[in-house]
């Protein structure tokens, strides 16, 4: 049996995830979708919203929060809807997870790489998340769910954009696309999104997603273009510097990212051994990491990727003749030392 597709949709409290569930659910796509809901409190009320007018199979799940309290609960949801499946005793071809609002979206991503038993049956397709223009200045400024949310997104939809004004929502898109450049954005009225740009979107794929689209981190270079120099007065002390990026951005958010690029060959014993100690100090910050590889030794090029302490790689396809053998790597993460990463990083090059 093939993989099942699992779509984690994120975002804060009130944002519109029900929403565009409810959307999702009711579009005639003809798709079965197993939905595995997640909310705080005894009483769920969402569960009424979808199941009024879906057949899916709604898995209701009590105590609190996946991402802590019932991450053992996720996984033996996911084991248990697998096996109904695979005895026909229930018939879906994706699976949707929705969080709680106050939820880091990582633990969730993780049950699908920690787990063999779910590694074997599911494939994490992506995490969407759902920001609310209305309220989520005051959110990302307060809240660290908040930047999580936004750091882990693939893909990133911005509710209620009609109650505030152009400027505002311009400049919220700025800031999102400052904390996270690989996930393009949309605005969306009422949930009212194409399936299409929900499912299959292959964000945790990065083989699939090379195949398709062999310059998937372009855009996160214009991003680290523009941002360069203000980058650099993130760790300035010079006070024309201090002045210049409370000038430019007035968020110092938490959640940032940067890209290493290099045209030297990666030793790959030196990488490693970085990349494990970098792990092991700084992994529950690492929010995602990805990159595509020139490694030294090997004609194909090396696809690697990481969530918080876990991380892998895979041979992608070989370079093609002429072109130009250069390695990417972009990190998304909390307070994140940059320099000491990009520094590492260099030392690793062959």
């Amino acid at each position: 049996m093939s993989l099942i597709p699992a779509t984690i949709l994120t975002g804060f409290l009130g944002s519109g995830k029900t929403t565009l569930l409810g959307r999702v659910l009711t579009e005639a796509h003809g798709q079965k979708i197993a939905v595995i809901e997640n909310e705080f409190g005894e009483e769920n009320i969402d569960n009424d919203i979808l199941v009024a007018d879906a057949r899916e199979q709604i898995i209701q799940m009590s105590n609190g929060c996946i991402c802590c309290t019932i991450r053992e609960d996720l996984r033996a949801t996911l084991s248990d809807l697998a096996a109904k499946r695979r005895r026909g005793e229930l018939d879906f071809e994706r699976v949707v997870i929705e969080t709680t609002g106050l939820a880091d979206p990582g633990p969730v991503a993780q049950t699908f790489f920690m787990d063999d038993e779910i590694a074997e049956s599911y494939l994490l397709d992506a995490i969407v998340t759902l920001v609310d223009a209305k309220h989520a200045g005051q959110q990302l400024d307060d809240r660290v769910e908040a930047q999580r949310q936004v750091g882990f997104a693939d893909r990133i939809f911005i509710s209620k954009a009609d109650l505030v004004a152009a400027g505002e929502l311009a400049a919220l898109q700025h800031r999102l696309k400052h904390m996270n450049p690989r996930a393009p954005q949309r605005v969306v009225h009422f949930g009212e999104v194409p399936i299409q740009e929900v499912f299959d979107l292959r964000g945790f794929n990065l083989n699939a997603r090379l195949d398709i689209d062999p310059d998937f981190l372009a855009e996160e270079e214009h991003g680290h273009d523009h941002d360069h120099d203000h980058a650099h007065g993130e760790h300035c002390d010079h006070p024309s510097h201090r002045h210049g990026h409370a000038h430019h951005h007035h968020h110092d958010d938490d959640v940032k990212s940067f890209v290493f690029r290099s045209e030297r060959a990666f030793d790959p014993a030196k990488l490693e051994d970085f990349l494990g100690a970098i792990v092991n100090v700084y992994g529950p910050r690492m929010l995602r990491y990805k990159g595509v590889l020139w490694m030294k030794g090997t004609e194909r090029k090396v696809i690697f990727q990481g969530v918080h302490q876990l991380m892998g790689s895979d041979l992608g396809p070989a370079w093609k003749e002429g072109e130009p053998r250069t390695s990417r790597m972009v990190f998304i993460g909390i307070d994140l030392p940059r320099d000491i990463l990009l520094q590492g990083l260099e030392q690793c090059l062959a």
